[in-house]
């Protein structure tokens, strides 16, 4: 899932933006990046814009829209638009561009990196409203729901890895990245030494070793608060101050599979059920299954059921959040490592 990870990860925005990212399975020592570069600069380039809008008048033929979308970043080169790449907010325009018949500028709350996938990033588009028929007409502006319905229709033509979720007008002077009121972002992490689920791939990150819950837990109630982050910024950040406000960083482990529950898990939901589970087929000769089981029964010549054949061990699943209002560049993916190192017991420093 602001934007960001672990993913993969995310964020969200005033509407909040979420992201997340992941990192490849076969690289679980590089961090993943998070272009979590909003920091200080936000709060002056909101001071700025106001005084920029103090001295512009609004287009009265252009509607403002703010835009929420999810999306899977594997495919995307960034959320910020590049040249010979694809991104996320070059595709949104293309399609805002089929839909109204003329090109149009989309800001995104947070810049999310390659690979980050997004709960909820928030955008904003200004977008004027002509006559097909008569060009030099202005019309209406667009409802929301018409707007979130006709340019969806034409990104589910371009890969479908890119949706909008939520449309609603705004005042000309609303923008996406300088109002946004928080960003939060996950990092799913996946521990044990069992190599990661082909569904899994680009959606969290593997780390073989086993992981400390606890001491992740203490690490993250160190940095929560105000401090000064120079230890957890990229050289290459540009922010005028270190300092930061971590609003939340927790860890929780959770389920390790979004998809279909075991077979403990089933049985104990239909020993709450009166009626008994239906079975299909009886035939001891040939294979037998269940509609409480997913799993094939084999039974050999011996008559014995080799019930755990084709089972995937689960890894233990983590967690981790971090929420705030600004990042420093890549203080998310530092901060990761902190926690990692925490749990492997190797020292924590602040």
């Amino acid at each position: 899932m602001s934007n960001d990870q672990s993913q993969p990860l995310i964020s969200e925005t005033n509407k909040h933006s979420l992201d997340q990212r992941s990192e490849s399975p076969q690289r679980p020592l590089k961090f993943p990046k998070v272009n979590d570069d909003a920091g200080d600069d936000v709060v002056e380039g909101e001071e700025q814009k106001k005084s920029v809008t103090r001295t512009m008048k609004p287009n009265p033929r252009l509607q403002r829209y703010l835009i929420a979308i999810e999306y899977i970043g594997t495919r995307f080169a960034g959320a910020q638009q590049q040249p010979n790449c694809r991104t996320v907010v070059g595709v949104l325009q293309e399609a805002f561009q089929k839909f109204v018949g003329q090109p149009v500028s989309v800001f995104c709350s947070s810049r999310t990196d390659a690979g980050v996938h997004a709960l909820s990033n928030v955008c904003h588009v200004d977008v004027e409203r002509i006559s097909k028929r008569k060009p030099g007409d202005v019309l209406p502006p667009h409802e929301p729901l018409v707007v979130k319905r006709a340019v969806n229709h034409f990104l589910q033509k371009n890969e479908g890895d890119i949706m909008v979720i939520d449309v609603r007008c705004v005042p000309a002077d609303f923008h996406a990245r300088y109002k946004a009121q928080e960003r939060t972002y996950f990092y799913r992490l996946l521990s044990g030494p069992e190599p990661v689920s082909s569904f899994e791939r680009d959606r969290a990150w593997h780390v073989p070793e086993n992981l400390d819950l606890l001491a992740m837990q203490k690490a993250c109630n160190i940095l929560i608060g105000r401090h000064d982050f120079s230890s957890f910024r990229a050289a290459a950040c540009q922010a005028n101050s270190p300092i930061r406000t971590l609003d939340e960083l927790n860890v929780i482990e959770v389920v390790s599979t979004p998809f279909f529950p075991s077979i403990s898990e089933r049985l104990k939901s239909s020993s709450v059920m009166e009626d008994p589970p239906v079975s299909l087929g009886s035939d001891t000769n040939h294979s037998q299954i269940s509609l409480n089981t997913n799993e094939e029964k084999l039974e050999g010549s011996n008559g014995e059921a080799c019930q755990e054949f084709g089972l995937r061990r689960r890894h233990r699943c983590f967690v981790v959040t971090a929420r705030a209002r600004s990042f420093l560049y890549h203080q998310v993916s530092c901060r990761l490592g902190c926690l990692l190192e925490s749990s492997s017991q190797l020292g924590l420093e602040i």
